[in-house]
């Protein structure tokens, strides 16, 4: 669940007249049902609304941190937020457009569904008048019998729209097709739109616009079933610059779970944002206010080597995921690393993490500091080692190494060392 800690710095921003008006600055909206009819249900009074997060994974990743900090955002202006994890959608799947998903097992998925929802309940409040509250769509689809599903809810999808929604027709036109599965997703998830109407009279659900298709049947069933109309809120796509997917390394995801990417990994990553994108980052993942990141984004034109927006957005965004202890923790680490102070007092998790990021390597004590930086990729041969020793670049644990022959014979907490040849080339060293 949320900490004051973890929520004291979250505030919405005076500036804009409405919730609205705020969201399109911030870069949140790209495709909604009736504007206007959102925008004032949203300056109205409080309404309830969800995002469903599916546990096809662990761990949260940066994509769905876009929706956690939108339910937040609209929490904070008093309406009722539902984090809902889908227990029952997490066994389907919802479709690719590459290929089928391999499904997986129903202790795998119940268990994924726990660690998501506690990841998920940090960044909302349970407590006050519009409390939070954390639901899973097996609760109603489990009791239900495949007929009832088919006459209650199916009878009321057509084919023929299912068929055009972009994910299923991607898919179709595919050599991989689409399983009967993974084509009723849809139908599942407009059923839970429907069903928190009913519970808790739900009228607007939030999520990417890469899920529209999946969105659209909430609001089309409970129109057929209800006679009434609700909302959707779909934020846009994340990306780079360069049109790349903001958040993939490589097919890598970056994970809000500190063992899947390390908090000091984590603050790399937004450290380590393009100018070009650096102001967009601020004002869809943090909760600075319009004035001071027009004043970073003006810092970063006049001064971009100071890079101070990049280090405002990791230690903000890492703060909201992690804490800030563990955003300072990284900006230490990053600081000793590179000489600038005492690796000796550094959390050992925390270095060990920070190791892990560079290139390394294991040693024994008494291993040649030469071969080390061989073994490491920092030069090229053992000859070219010693000649960085005998010039005076090569660092162990921000200690000059004076000796050609010099050996590993100094571990901080006892497991790690730090080799640096100049003043911005790292490596880790573990003690075997």
């Amino acid at each position: 669940m949320a900490t004051p800690q973890s929520l004291a710095s979250q505030s919405n921003d005076a500036t804009f007249a409405t919730l609205w008006d705020e969201l399109q600055w911030r870069g949140l909206v790209a495709l909604s049902t009736d504007e206007a009819e959102l925008k004032a249900a949203l300056a109205g009074e409080p309404i309830t609304y969800y995002c469903g997060f599916d546990p096809t994974a662990p761990s949260l990743h940066l994509g769905n941190l876009v929706q956690l900090l939108t339910l937040r955002r609209l929490q904070l202006a008093g309406h009722n937020p539902l984090l809902l994890i889908g227990g029952s959608t997490g066994l389907v799947g919802d479709p690719r457009p590459s290929a089928e998903r391999t499904l997986n097992s129903k202790e795998t998925v119940a268990e994924w569904v726990e660690r998501l929802g506690r990841q998920g309940a940090r960044f909302l409040s349970f407590e006050g008048s519009n409390a939070a509250r954390l639901v899973n769509n097996l609760d109603w689809t489990a009791p239900m019998s495949a007929i009832d599903f088919l006459r209650d809810i199916g009878k009321h999808f057509r084919v023929g729209k299912m068929l055009s929604k972009d994910a299923v027709s991607a898919r179709l036109n595919s050599e991989h097709g689409i399983s009967y599965t993974e084509f009723s997703y849809q139908i599942l998830q407009g059923m839970d739109f429907l069903e928190l109407f009913r519970r808790y009279n739900c009228v607007l659900q939030t999520g990417g616009s890469d899920q529209w298709g999946n969105l659209t049947s909430g609001t089309d069933l409970i129109r057929k079933v209800e006679g009434a109309s609700a909302h959707i809120l779909a934020t846009p796509l994340i990306t780079n610059s360069d049109g790349q997917k903001f958040g993939k390394s490589e097919g890598n995801a970056v994970w809000l779970d500190a063992d899947m990417t390390s908090p000091y990994a984590f603050y790399q990553f937004w450290l380590n944002v393009e100018d070009a994108d650096v102001v967009d980052r601020l004002k869809v993942f943090t909760f600075i206010g319009k004035a001071e990141i027009e004043e970073l984004a003006k810092q970063t034109a006049d001064a971009p080597y100071l890079r101070a927006a990049q280090k405002r957005l990791a230690f903000e965004v890492t703060s909201l995921v992690h804490s800030p202890e563990a955003a300072q923790a990284a900006i230490d680490a990053s600081a000793a690393l590179f000489g600038q102070g005492d690796l000796a007092s550094l959390d050992a998790s925390t270095l060990e993490s920070a190791l892990r990021e560079l290139p390394h390597t294991n040693a024994a004590d008494g291993d040649s500091v030469a071969q080390l930086l061989v073994d490491t990729g920092l030069v090229a041969s053992v000859s070219a080692g010693r000649r960085a020793i005998a010039e005076g670049g090569v660092y162990l644990n921000n200690v000059k190494v004076e000796e050609e022959t010099a050996q590993v014979d100094a571990w901080l907490s006892g497991s790690f060392a730090v080799l640096r040849r100049g003043k911005k080339t790292l490596a880790g060293i573990f003690k075997a």
